[in-house]
């Protein structure tokens, strides 16, 4: 099983930006973010495929950007104009196909990264 590890995480003001890493253990096809707010369901933010199709959640269109290095077997999340709403505990994760990350079964959780947005 991948071993994904995050990093970047950490309070920041409203308006303000954060970009967070997540570096798997060996190559990974298909990797995104999820997000799970205080008393909400994990939600997915951002995914993108080795060959780079990207999807987004429409509360970060605009504002995020997912990409990744192949060769570092890294995803990273770019998230510019933060808002309070973005708070929330942001996981790295990986599938076996584009389809299943959209739907949320999921091979391979990283173990989280705390994202606050408060002024």
């Amino acid at each position: 099983q991948v071993q994904l590890v995050e990093s970047g995480g950490g309070l920041v003001q409203p308006g303000g930006s954060l970009r967070l890493s997540c570096a798997a253990s060996g190559s990974v096809i298909n990797m995104g973010w999820y997000r799970q707010a205080p008393g909400k369901e994990r939600e997915l933010v951002a995914a993108i495929s080795r060959g780079g199709s990207t999807n987004y959640a429409d509360s970060v269109k605009g504002r995020f950007t997912i990409s990744r290095d192949n060769a570092k077997n890294t995803v990273y999340l770019q998230m510019n104009s933060l808002k309070p709403e973005d708070t929330g505990v942001y996981y790295c994760a990986a599938a076996l196909s584009y389809t299943t990350l959209l739907a949320g079964r999921i091979s391979s959780w990283g173990q989280g990264t705390q994202v606050t947005v408060s002024s």
